[in-house]
């Protein structure tokens, strides 16, 4: 397998949906601004996103790709089509349990993760409407995901990675088109969420019946594989739950917070997302069978260097993009989001939000390459062990930052705890003998911090003798932003070129 065309596909398949979804929030910062009705929208998205990392791209995925690596590896179709059926039928049979159970209790899961919207009862009855109607997307999206596990083995990464785009689209069109229908207009995002799932399940059948296992859901719980994945799933979605409880804890926060400050933490995370889906969920998605097969056939330096390959191209990836992130913050949330009911001080709120957000962008994207590393063992224990430390100390960081900072100090708090726990992922490897880093690694990081530095001066200067970004429409913003990003991208990489630092040769790796 190429992983280079692989890596190639996925992220440009990424780069697109990340465009649209940035488009995406335009338009919903333009139509519904940062207030009352969009904290209650994205309370209610985030608690089935929560869920969705949990029984689809978090710990199912983590216990269930390794393991079909290994049937399909060395058991052979039919065995792989059986595992798959009752895999999917057990899936099925508990998504269905939680979805009935969180459209039933809605308004309790809000007393729990939003209690400071209890204060505003027309606040807490609409964040309990969207909840029961975006609920239903964690099943779809659950499978989903798992056929897009099934696809990525079978290497079809493309589709996987294209299906996010229908969502974005579904929500678009429900944004422009059916809000005015809808008392409030916020329900029409919830509307746009639901039907964004079904086409992102129904999409990708086609191709599960290419590859042959578009297989009809079966159950049985004596089925050895369904419950090799549960036990493997089990310390998984602690894992899971446990940086996703991070989350929760920082809305619960901000729901006591003036109003607008979920708000505008999301708009900051979905524009520190966007480097770190094209390069973390990109390597991360390929990586995972990569190394499970790897350790599957015993290759254990085709393991080790693949793993160092994946660490190399996030410091060079990452590493300036969180240093432009930081500098561009304020004209990027000006050019985006600074139109109709999205005012300036919301724009302010959000540069703060983004700025701390940028510090844990490489140790975000490092998880997504060090992770695997584990749970292509299927050791799913040690980053379990590690995320539970992580929670800890962000709990603490929350409390020392919260104060001076408001909701920027819980932004910050997740950054660094992002740096810790690659850090702590990275030590772990290193310790069990799991992982050898190759040579050359403080002549390739110093020459990449010689090669930033010539690109923040380039970013500092251009920023200088441009004008004020709130003139003008969305278009000439964008058009000075862009012209500004890709100066500082092309000096950043003339630098690498005069330093000797070749992009091939980090790619010809991953062939």
């Amino acid at each position: 397998m190429n992983l280079l065309k692989s890596l190639a596909t996925v992220s440009s398949m990424t780069f697109f949906s990340r465009i649209l979804g940035f488009t995406r929030d335009a338009i919903v910062a333009k139509t519904f601004g940062a207030g009352v009705a969009t904290d209650a929208f994205f309370v209610a998205f985030k608690l089935p996103n929560l869920l969705r990392r949990i029984f689809a791209e978090g710990a199912f995925s983590q216990a269930f790709v390794p393991i079909l690596a290994e049937y399909k590896n060395q058991k052979g179709e039919e065995a792989t089509r059986t595992f798959v059926a009752y895999i999917s039928g057990l899936l099925s049979l508990v998504l269905i349990v939680i979805t009935a159970l969180g459209i039933l209790v809605a308004p309790w899961i809000i007393y729990v993760t939003a209690p400071g919207f209890c204060d505003t009862p027309d606040k807490f009855a609409l964040t309990s409407s969207l909840l029961r109607i975006t609920f239903p997307y964690i099943f779809l999206i659950s499978l989903a995901s798992l056929a897009g596990g099934l696809l990525n083995t079978w290497n079809h990464f493309s589709i996987p990675a294209f299906t996010p785009t229908l969502l974005n689209i579904s929500m678009i069109g429900f944004a422009l088109f059916a809000a005015p229908y809808f008392d409030p207009p916020i329900l029409a995002l919830a509307c746009g969420v639901l039907l964004g799932g079904v086409l992102q399940l129904f999409y990708q059948l086609p191709y599960l019946k290419k590859i042959g296992m578009l297989v009809l859901p079966r159950i049985d719980l004596k089925h050895a594989g369904s419950w090799r994945v549960m036990k493997q799933m089990c310390p998984a979605i602690l894992g899971v739950c446990v940086s996703q409880i991070s989350l929760i804890i920082n809305t619960i926060y901000a729901s006591f917070l003036v109003s607008g400050s979920v708000s505008w933490m999301y708009y900051a995370d979905r524009l520190m997302e966007f480097p770190a889906g094209i390069l973390g969920a990109a390597l991360g998605t390929i990586l995972l069978p990569s190394l499970a097969k790897s350790f599957a056939n015993g290759e254990i330096l085709e393991y080790s260097r693949l793993i160092d390959t994946g660490l190399r191209l996030c410091f060079l990836l990452a590493l300036p993009a969180a240093f432009a992130l930081i500098i561009i913050a304020k004209p990027l949330t000006l050019s985006l989001f600074q139109y109709g009911k999205f005012t300036a001080f919301d724009a302010e709120m959000t540069q703060r939000a983004l700025i701390a957000y940028s510090i844990g962008l490489p140790g975000l994207i490092m998880i997504k390459v060090l992770a695997p590393g584990f749970y292509s063992r299927q050791d799913i224990k040690t980053p379990v062990k590690i995320a539970l430390l992580t929670l800890f100390m962000t709990q603490i960081m929350n409390l020392i930052f919260i104060g001076p900072l408001k909701h920027a100090g819980l932004s910050l708090s997740i950054s660094l705890a992002a740096c810790l726990n690659a850090a702590l992922l990275y030590w772990q490897l290193r310790k069990k003998n799991i992982f050898q880093s190759q040579s050359g690694w403080c002549p390739f990081i110093a020459k990449l911090l010689m090669a930033v530095s010539v690109m923040c001066l380039v970013l500092f200067g251009l920023l200088s003798i441009m004008p004020p970004w709130d003139l003008g429409g969305m278009a000439y913003r964008l058009f000075r932003l862009s012209g500004i990003v890709i100066a500082g991208a092309i000096s950043y990489f003339a630098v690498l070129l005069i330093l000797g630092v070749r992009l091939r040769h980090f790619f010809q790796r991953l062939h």
